[in-house]
């Protein structure tokens, strides 16, 4: 059986929902983001510090290719994963690609008190989820199957994809 990959944005359930549909399809869980920081041994947000934006999205790109050719995963992928060309081609010829979706509002909710996300570490990080969910709307407009997570729990959220599984192997 092929892979679950959950692409989306910062903040939409990625991992939390990965977890649970893993439990629930008997699969194994993979987080790309944990992947990157046992390899390098520091965190995402030291990466994007002492290396860059750029660096960092190679190494998610590797550790992406790396889930190729394994069964029965469940991979959160990082929310930039999308920008890298070649990368949702690589996600839809080697699994079940669902783009997990949310309101700004929603994202900021979820992710406002968390310290370990770079790319919002601004002075307005509300306009900055915006800014950047637009500059990514075309790249995860690519991705086929989409579930807004707004106001869905995480179980709900796990029952849809865990129904597009059924659905579709």
């Amino acid at each position: 059986m092929k892979n679950i990959y959950l692409v989306g944005f910062m903040g939409t359930g990625k991992t939390t929902v990965g977890r649970v549909l893993a439990g629930k399809l008997n699969f194994k869980f993979v987080d790309l983001d944990d992947l990157i920081e046992g390899k390098e041994g520091i965190k995402i947000v030291d990466i994007f510090a002492k290396k860059g934006e750029a660096y960092f999205r190679d190494l998610e790109s590797t550790a992406l290719k790396e889930t190729g050719g394994k069964e029965k995963l469940v991979v959160a992928c990082g929310g930039g994963i999308v920008i890298r060309p070649g990368n949702v081609d690589f996600l839809e010829k080697n699994g079940l690609t669902v783009c997990l979706d949310a309101e700004p509002e929603a994202v900021y909710g979820r992710i406002r008190k968390s310290e370990h996300r770079p790319l919002l570490n601004v002075s307005n990080p509300k306009k900055e989820i915006e800014k950047l969910l637009n500059a990514r709307k075309e790249f995860y407009n690519r991705i086929k199957r989409h579930i807004d997570t707004s106001s869905l729990t995480i179980e709900e959220t796990a029952d849809r994809i865990a129904e597009w599984v059924e659905d579709n192997y």
